[in-house]
């Protein structure tokens, strides 16, 4: 059996939850600790405490010892730094080594940062197993609702399955918070069930903020929205490889006067230059509406968040993605482009802009 188990993933993912369960499973005691327990305010405080957990986890055993955060005691040590300042992860190192597989205690320990722990610390016979806990794809998000949803009064116009794919990045701590917040407002409504409404809300409210409702607009403010999403939209359903639009709203939410909400079909872990230059058509749709409809001259400053999305797009796209037939596959870091030369970095520059100005022509 591996002596120590690292659990790597993003916050919210149910890293601690999953090493409960497999207590919960194997039936034995579970030893829970935060990293942040062993800082030492007085030295030699933190070591102590690290081995009295495991002296008590041996006179256990068999048992589990849980070290959540563990990046909080097992930074990387750097040769400069006091020697009293890593005792606790020089003892957890002494610990994790001291005692053989027959003895019965496993080590599961957790973090968000596997890039900062000492490389002591991952080595073979220590923390021989990592365990990867990603963000839930579709099918999970849909279970994960299920499992929050079990006890709860659904209305029957609820599809969990069109929420799912309307989540993509959400944690399983994300899902239960738009669950918990969706039947705030149905309780708020007076609501016998949990209707689909709610959810919708929920969703947008996580994703955009809270409805403004005390913002007025001006008729003039409405059309100019109105139609400035409408362009958005308009692009999305006649632009090939385009994302569905799921809504278009010009209800105030955060900072946004509206939104067209696009929800893809099923999960998306890479995507072709023709879907990267449909995305970047939708986010140039507002503008060139209000162009259309208004002139040159009468278009708004709504458009900044798009030239945004579509800027960071074309610089991925030269940068990152190898794209540009006039750069080639070249990777390029926000660090890189202040050491390169001045006829490579226009060049960047120059494809950059010739991406974002060829949409236009597009429609």
């Amino acid at each position: 059996m591996p002596k120590g188990v690292l659990l790597v993933g993003p916050p919210g993912t149910g890293k601690t939850l999953l090493a409960k369960a497999v207590a919960g499973e194997a039936d034995v005691p579970f030893i829970y600790a935060s990293g942040s327990e062993f800082d030492e305010m007085f030295v030699g405080i933190g070591s102590m405490r690290i081995r009295q957990m495991f002296q008590s986890a041996k006179e256990q055993a068999p048992a589990i010892i849980f070290i959540d955060e563990i990046d909080a005691v097992g930074s990387k040590r750097n040769a400069r730094d006091p020697q009293h300042s890593r005792m606790s992860l020089n003892q957890l190192l002494i610990e994790l080594d001291g005692f053989s597989e027959s003895t019965g205690v496993v080590v599961i320990a957790a973090t968000n940062f596997p890039e900062t722990l000492d490389k002591a610390l991952l080595r073979p016979g220590r923390f021989d197993k990592h365990v990867h806990v990603p963000l839930p794809d579709v099918a999970g998000r849909r279970k994960i609702l299920n499992l929050f949803t079990r006890d709860i009064k659904l209305s029957k116009d609820v599809d969990l399955s069109l929420l799912s794919r309307a989540t993509p990045g959400f944690s399983g701590a994300d899902l239960n918070k738009l669950i918990n917040q969706a039947k705030i407002m149905a309780s708020l409504e007076n609501s016998p069930f949990l209707q689909m409404s709610h959810l919708e809300r929920s969703r947008d409210e996580m994703l955009m903020g809270a409805e403004r409702k005390s913002f007025l607009m001006s008729l003039e403010d409405r059309k100019l929205t109105a139609f400035h999403e409408g362009g958005h939209a308009i692009v999305a359903l006649y632009t090939e490889n385009s994302t569905p639009i799921h809504k278009a709203t010009i209800i105030p939410r955060g900072s946004a006067l509206g939104l067209v909400s696009q929800v893809p079909e099923k999960d998306e872990y890479s995507a072709t230059k023709q879907a990267l230059m449909a995305r970047m058509d939708v986010a140039m749709g507002g503008r060139v509406a209000e162009e259309l409809l208004f002139g040159p001259d009468r278009v708004t400053t709504g458009a900044s968040s798009d030239f945004t999305q579509a800027t960071r797009i074309a610089r991925s796209m030269v940068m990152q993605f190898g794209m540009s037939d006039k750069i080639g596959p070249m990777v390029f870091t926000e660090d890189d482009i202040d050491s390169v030369g001045p006829e490579l970095k226009a060049a960047i520059d120059s494809e950059i802009k010739r991406l974002l100005e060829v949409i236009p022509e597009r429609f």
